[in-house]
């Protein structure tokens, strides 16, 4: 069985997870973490759990997605791995992070990249891939269908959705990711976004705004 645990991480309020099984191996998606605390509460929750981190797996590449990759590779030599498509976003960050007077420490770059469908592993579990661009070129969610969660980075937020006003975001690529992707997922699935609170699929089918 998959536990997630929440860090909230950097002025973009960005949601930090680490995802864990009885067989202590970790994995950690969108490392955000900015300052010296937040890095220290991320550290401190693995050792006080006794996991061991294996996995560092990126949704997409926003600055606020990001910020953390450099310090999991020099805490615990894990590269980072997401769509190859994320690149241009990657390699843009600096740019981003200049203007807005943001500290960024280069991301690792891949020594693979995830496909557009598959499975990763960790442990006892086992992520499935979904393709689901539209806030980004190549983003990617994973959905554990054991234990019926999906992390879903900046594609569907309660009573919200990513923003597609960035660089590589396209609107209507993103609600046709939505409702052909996500949307087929179980109604009782749990959503863990990028930023803000979990949610289900169910919920968002009813009551979400942008899709109804």
């Amino acid at each position: 069985m998959i536990k997630v645990k929440t860090f909230v991480c950097n002025p973009f309020q960005e949601n930090t997870y680490i995802l864990y099984d009885d067989s202590g191996e970790c994995t950690l998606i969108d490392p955000g973490m900015y300052t010296s605390d937040e890095q220290n509460a991320v550290v401190n929750f693995i050792a006080s759990e006794n996991l061991t981190p294996v996995k560092l797996l990126n949704t997409h590449c926003h600055i606020d997605h990001v910020l953390g990759n450099k310090f999991i590779y020099e805490q615990y030599g894990l590269l980072p791995q997401f769509n190859e498509g994320e690149m241009d976003m990657l390699t843009s960050v600096p740019a981003f992070a200049a203007p807005m007077g943001l500290r960024y420490d280069a991301s690792p770059l891949p020594q693979e990249f995830l496909p557009e469908s598959g499975t990763v592993s960790f442990g006892n579990s086992t992520l499935e891939l979904i393709f689901a661009p539209g806030h980004s070129p190549a983003h990617l969610c994973f959905y554990s269908k054991t234990d019926d969660v999906l992390i879903g980075g900046d594609v569907l937020f309660y009573n919200s959705i990513g923003r597609t006003d960035l660089p590589g975001g396209n609107h209507s690529q993103l609600i046709q990711s939505i409702k052909t992707k996500l949307f087929e997922l179980p109604d009782t699935c749990i959503v863990y976004p990028g930023h803000g609170p979990e949610t289900t699929i169910r919920f968002e089918k009813l009551n979400n705004p942008y899709l109804n």
